[in-house]
């Protein structure tokens, strides 16, 4: 487990480590989600999972935060830098707009934001090639279906969600070009991560109309998307971390996007005193993006 506090505590304090450290660093790696919390089963999850592996491989802590909303963001990475934190490592592209602020405030700080692009010399930003993987699960999709109909359940209407949807369905119609791919995204807000509810509605709609493999690229909103195939005795597949055990039975398979290598390097780079700002693109090439 990683030492957990809440952005109060880290308001008042510096680090309170609760593990043991045989090694200890000069830096004190932190590790801030976003919203959803870590055990969101996706993304957040992902992160926490390369936390877990650097601290295993280098005998350290690492101190992770859960923002209760974005409002948090900017809050707790301030806190972290003035409390000696370094590296910091932020999930997700909602962190960009205050981690652009905060990194300026703080230039002998290294962060890193993991899917989106700070254009800062003390920052490194990790994005992906999300297309890759998710034309490989369409792929997958197209090839289990009986109906020649599959879904696709988006979280946040963003660009980066098109993204998934675009190589999902080009990856479906390059086995079928006559397959129908349905397409929901969930809302056009944060929100949208967090909505089982809603994505479970989403895919008993779409396997409804004749659907019988519906992809869910939704953060925690997929969660109810997965309970929707089994409900429905259909597949779904999952996204961002292993989702395969959920479900069993009824995911087909999942969009691995390797979030926890991108929060692992980070820490270890720091630690190697190699670490670097700039832009890291992760694909297939390199091990950034996969399947379950």
């Amino acid at each position: 487990m990683t030492a957990r506090h809440g952005l109060a505590t880290l308001l008042l304090a510096a680090v309170c480590n609760t593990l043991p450290a045989h090694a200890q660093f000069a830096n004190k790696p932190a590790l801030i989600y976003s919203t959803g919390g870590r055990a969101d089963k996706s993304f957040n999850e992902a992160a926490a999972n390369g936390a877990r592996r650097f601290m295993r491989a280098m005998n350290a802590t690492v101190t992770d935060f859960e923002p209760a909303n974005e409002a948090d963001f900017e809050i707790g990475q301030r806190a972290a830098a003035q409390n000696g934190y370094d590296p910091i490592v932020v999930i997700g592209f909602p962190q960009a707009a205050a981690l652009a602020k905060v990194a300026k405030e703080f230039p002998n700080s290294r962060f890193t934001i993991v899917d989106a692009f700070v254009d800062l010399p003390n920052v490194r930003s990790v994005l992906f090639r999300e297309q890759e993987s998710t034309f490989l699960v369409g792929m997958a999709a197209a090839m289990a279906s009986k109906t020649v109909k599959v879904g696709f359940i988006g979280g946040m209407d963003i660009p980066l969600i098109r993204k998934f949807a675009l190589g999902y369905v080009e990856g479906a119609k390059y086995v079928n070009p006559a397959i129908d791919v349905l397409q929901n995204m969930t809302g056009t807000t944060p929100a949208a991560w967090n909505d089982p509810t809603k994505g479970g509605e989403l895919a008993r709609s779409q396997f409804d109309r004749g659907a019988d493999v519906v992809y869910a690229a939704a953060g925690g909103t997929g969660i109810g998307v997965l309970q929707a195939a089994k409900d429905n005795k259909k597949l779904a597949i999952g996204v961002d971390s292993n989702q395969n055990h959920l479900q069993p039975g009824f995911v087909l398979t999942s969009m691995i996007k390797r979030v926890d290598v991108a929060v692992y390097e980070a820490f270890k780079s720091a630690k190697d005193n190699k670490w670097k700002g700039g832009i890291k693109v992760l694909g297939l090439k390199e091990d950034g993006v996969g399947y379950s």
